[in-house]
């Protein structure tokens, strides 16, 4: 009996799939965060070094922080939407 067709999982995949989406959700956030974190914090990272270079006007370094934090956010999502459709059999990407 595979794990989908247990009545256990089915009555469970509701707040499976919340969950899923607070954690996909919430990212973005927990992105935007590590900026403040590691500037309190005084630790390395990508979050201090795009306030590094938003003091510096370095426009280069600007760009290619919020490009590669929105690819990630990006790809975090998609990855958000195949598990929905791993675990929640209704749902279904043609």
């Amino acid at each position: 009996m595979s794990l989908r067709m247990t009545p256990k999982f089915k009555s469970r995949l509701p707040y499976i799939v919340l969950i899923l989406t607070v954690l996909g959700l919430d990212f973005g956030s927990y992105l935007t965060g590590s900026i403040l974190t590691e500037t309190i914090f005084s630790w390395p990272g990508v979050g201090r070094y795009v306030l590094t270079a938003i003091d510096k006007r370095d426009l280069p370094a600007v760009q290619g922080s919020i490009l590669f934090l929105s690819l990630v956010f990006v790809l975090v999502n998609l990855i958000t939407d195949l598990l929905y459709a791993r675990v929640d059999p209704r749902v279904a990407y043609d």
